[in-house]
């Protein structure tokens, strides 16, 4: 019995992933549970097991390529199950595994589609391939990304010959297909000069990764669903530095790498207490306001990637101290690319540190359906007046961008004015 097993439903929202690496190769026999492949989804990179023991007969997809949820991953040759027991084994309704994913499969009996896949990309049935030796196809069969592909690069696509299942048209056959055909850089000897040596692309291509691709559908999500508005302030924050070099060198021998980020947070967390409305979310679906009575704190974290934003749960009650230390654990997962989803799940708000980089004022973008984000900029030492006399300072700039449906200019000030007070004085951060 032919058993197809399609990629699954892994939760959160995720419809297509990318095929990292493959585990298994064609004629390999696997038990139940082994790992058949790793996949890059926009949020997290994950093995997803074989839900069925037998023998690999044929795997749909090169690393490199995208798989929407529900198109063929494998099909697995099942021993000693015919006739009768293969209905009722497709009629089976497979168990969630561990992290809470569906599986998918269909089964293919006696040589008869018992159940067809969802999408029939990737597979070939014996009519088809019949058919295909009949006559010759003039519309080219391929995966939608590769069509998507050719479509952005303006490649006719049924001029490119396809090596994937069935002649299926691959992205990789499509850049194969521009490599051939690339021409020369206009001749320098119609200038009377001589002709270049080689050939050159005026453009570079590459493919957009399922993470960049999530940030851009994200961006646009927010910039079209929430009323931006954005209020910048800056403080002085001289006690944060020394309360930081106090203890910094203690923490790093217990493995804690203080930086100025976990006091924020902390600031941010707190406050949050006392302004609900930053705290919230729009349902314009039952015309109402959700405000959340927990304080998850999103990340964001700059990886080779792309932007990423971990969350740091209940930050309201964890110290500076354990803060640090959860900080220390998702930037280093994000980075690694080993995020799990419930790493990511669940944010009420969202901090951006840009000022590690070196800027000092942005206009951060929503984390829809966040109602705010608060952008922390580089320090800079400036002259301050302390005491009604001209001292050296050091300056943090902020930068609070708002959902203004739900939250106006005056509660806006409020929250960041208290956020500041906590950075003043990062003592009250302890009898707030």
């Amino acid at each position: 019995m032919r058993y197809i097993f399609n990629f699954p439903d892994i939760g959160e929202g995720l419809d297509e992933g990318t095929i990292a690496e493959w585990y298994v190769q064609k004629g390999q026999k696997i038990e139940s549970g082994q790992p058949l492949v790793n996949m890059e989804t926009d949020k997290v990179v994950t093995d997803i097991p074989s839900p069925k023991s037998g023998t690999i007969v044929a795997i749909y997809g090169k690393p490199g390529e995208t798989i929407h949820v529900g198109s063929p991953l494998v099909e697995i040759e099942i021993e000693g199950v015919e006739g009768q027991a293969a209905v009722e084994e497709a009629n089976k309704v497979e168990p969630v595994n561990e992290e809470g994913a569906g599986v998918v499969g269909t089964l293919e009996v006696a040589g008869n589609s018992a159940y067809l896949p969802s999408s029939n990309e990737g597979i070939s049935t014996k009519s088809e391939e019949q058919a295909s030796t009949s006559k010759t196809q003039k519309k080219a069969i391929s995966t939608p990304v590769a069509r998507a592909m050719a479509k952005d690069l303006g490649v006719d696509i049924n001029l490119v010959t396809g090596t994937g299942p069935g002649g299926r048209v691959t992205t990789a056959d499509i850049e194969k297909f521009i490599e051939k055909g690339r021409t020369a850089l206009p001749s320098q000897a119609q200038a009377g000069t001589s002709a270049p040596k080689q050939t050159e692309m005026l453009v570079e291509y590459e493919p957009l990764t399922q993470i960049r691709k999530t940030i851009a559908k994200n961006m646009i999500q927010s910039k079209h669903n929430a009323a931006h508005m954005t209020v910048f302030d800056e403080i002085e924050v001289s006690e944060l530095i020394r309360i930081r070099a106090k203890y910094k060198a203690g923490l790093a021998n217990e493995g804690v790498k203080l930086s100025y980020l976990p006091f924020v947070i902390k600031a941010v967390a707190v406050a949050l207490r006392h302004h609900k409305a930053l705290n919230a979310q729009m349902d314009m679906d039952n015309n109402r306001v959700i405000y959340k009575r927990y304080y998850n704190i999103g990340i964001a974290v700059d990886t080779e990637d792309g932007l990423v934003v971990p969350v740091i749960k209940n930050a309201d009650q964890l110290s500076i101290k354990e803060i640090a230390a959860r900080l220390n654990e998702i930037s280093e997962k994000a980075r690694s690319r080993k995020l799990t989803m419930d790493d990511m799940k669940d944010g009420t708000f969202t901090i951006t540190n840009y000022g590690s980089i070196g800027g000092q004022f942005a206009v951060p973008v929503i984390n829809y359906p966040q109602v705010g984000i608060l952008g922390v900029g580089r320090m800079i030492e400036k002259p301050v007046i302390k005491d009604d006399q001209i001292q050296k300072g050091t300056i943090l700039p902020l930068s609070l961008s708002v959902d203004h449906r739900i939250v106006d200019g005056g509660e806006v000030t409020r929250f960041l004015n208290r956020v500041m007070g906590y950075l003043e004085d990062p003592v009250s951060l302890v009898i707030a």
